[in-house]
């Protein structure tokens, strides 16, 4: 295996989670669309505090230009995809120029949507380049604590957003029993007893989705990575 430097498995963790970020709320914000157009007035409101962001947003019509497609709200879809596409520039070495290809194309799709007609239909075209990106990473990159280290980034925010959205526990357990065959692979450091709290809350009825947020954003420390571990040294 492939010995990262700090920085580098610092950029693919984020990389997956930045996808897998621009993917779920793509998915969490189509359903909420008709609601928030032909229905409730304040669905935004709601889905802006499931998400923990500020609701800075004056209408449902502000809400679903800014938060889809704007370049100057940190919170936005276009932003978090901008931040993927930024880590994923500086590990072409680690990842491949076609498995970048991906993001880019993703990048353009998203530029191309915010002129569309029909925004949900042209966004559907960002999410099967995320699909396609996640694909290459599996098919194209030799080293495995790469593709490791990006799945577990979005593992931890594929759960972390299911939490928000208050998903069913099938659901969040399914995500969490991949991400407990993955996160020995990656040579990042973790905190086991928190990832053995995590698998404990799954089981808990009523879910505390609270504490599985909590759990699952500390659960990757902010040290130094094992490098001789993930190099199999």
């Amino acid at each position: 295996m492939k010995v990262l430097s700090w920085e580098n498995s610092d950029r693919l963790f984020w990389l997956g989670r930045y996808s897998e970020r621009v993917y779920s709320t793509i998915k969490f914000f189509s359903n909420k669309f008709d609601s928030m157009i032909d229905l409730k007035n304040y669905e935004y409101a709601e889905f802006c505090k499931n998400q923990d962001i500020p609701n800075i947003y004056a209408s449902k019509e502000d809400f679903t230009e800014r938060y889809c497609f704007s370049s100057d709200d940190p919170n936005s879809i276009y932003s978090n995809l901008i931040r993927a596409y930024d880590n994923a520039i500086v590990l072409r070495e680690e990842i491949g120029s076609d498995t970048l290809c991906y993001i880019q194309l993703a990048v353009y799709a998203m530029n191309k949507a915010r002129t569309s007609d029909a925004p949900l239909l042209a966004l559907q075209s960002v999410t099967d380049n995320i699909v396609a990106f996640w694909g290459m990473v599996d098919d194209s990159v030799d080293e495995s604590n790469v593709r490791s280290i990006v799945k577990l980034g979005k593992r931890i925010e594929r759960i972390d957003n299911y939490a928000r959205m208050k998903m069913n526990a099938e659901e969040i357990k399914r995500e969490l029993k991949r991400l407990n065959i993955r996160i020995a692979r990656t040579g990042l450091n973790y905190d086991a007893r928190k990832l053995m709290h995590l698998n404990w809350l799954a089981e808990v009825e009523p879910l505390d989705y609270t504490g599985i947020i909590e759990e699952i954003e500390s659960l990757v420390l902010n040290e130094k990575p094992n490098l001789a571990l993930a190099a199999g040294l």
